[in-house]
């Protein structure tokens, strides 16, 4: 693994029954860098995703975070060092907010659990005052998307795993979260792992791009090297998809 890398996939492989989910993927996301997962539903993405963290466990291969093979490490400690956001947010719709936000912290026996959860909320661009006692089904989409997002920073991860954050969200609120969060993700230095179906999305946020396809990571490179030199026919098939909109 390269010292600078914060993950690392070396030749993992998962199967779901019969479905080759994965498929002897190889991959590194250095540290503070943005790779973004593109592909269509079912390429792999997020059965990647969720083998940094151990919601999924590999069939074969190694993964690593910071250097140590994921399945040396208990999987709640791991969970509660990296941030993750899932496509639907996960929120818990019987807490407020603020305890929301604060779940990770108070996991972690932090005393300032609550004060780390508010400055997690005003960095998402969040009033902890005047949202932190409201309940979840309160917010609005974005609002809780934000929040969402405060939940995987509050305990201030040097890792973020995002599934889909933005995917369920209307264009105009879809486009200010893109903002808030590659701005956010400037000033923290966050390594990040982001998956998304949409090619503009990871154009924008992401340092890479890596493409997958059933269950292979087909072409990884920067956004304009993937679009002046793409590797595979897929490739150029997104490509041309995605200029076609």
């Amino acid at each position: 693994m390269n010292d600078s890398s914060a993950l690392a996939a070396r030749a993992v492989s998962k199967r779901f029954g019969p479905i080759l989910a994965l498929d002897r993927v190889s991959l590194d996301v250095r540290r503070g860098e943005c790779v973004a997962l593109i592909g269509e539903s079912g390429s792999g993405k997020t059965t990647l995703l969720r083998c940094f963290n151990r919601l999924t466990d590999p069939g074969e291969g190694q993964v690593l975070v910071d250097g140590t093979d994921v399945a040396s490490l208990d999987p709640v400690g791991l969970r509660r060092r990296v941030g993750y956001v899932p496509q639907d947010g996960g929120l818990l719709p019987h807490w407020r907010v603020r305890r929301n936000a604060a779940l990770v912290p108070w996991l972690r026996g932090a005393q300032d659990a609550d004060q780390q959860a508010d400055r997690a909320l005003g960095l998402v661009g969040l009033d902890a005052a005047a949202i932190g006692n409201r309940w979840p089904r309160d917010l609005s989409g974005g609002q809780r998307q934000r929040v969402a997002v405060a939940r995987a920073l509050a305990a201030s991860p040097d890792i973020v795993l995002l599934d889909e954050p933005f995917g369920a969200l209307d264009a105009i609120t879809r486009a200010d979260l893109q903002a808030a969060f590659r701005a956010l993700r400037r000033e923290l230095g966050v390594t990040t792992l982001l998956v998304t179906h949409d090619l503009a999305e990871a154009e924008l946020l992401a340092d890479r791009i890596a493409v997958m396809h059933q269950g292979r990571v087909e072409q990884i490179a920067a956004p304009d090297e993937l679009h002046d030199a793409p590797a595979t026919d897929y490739v150029r098939t997104l490509l041309a998809r995605a200029r076609g909109r």
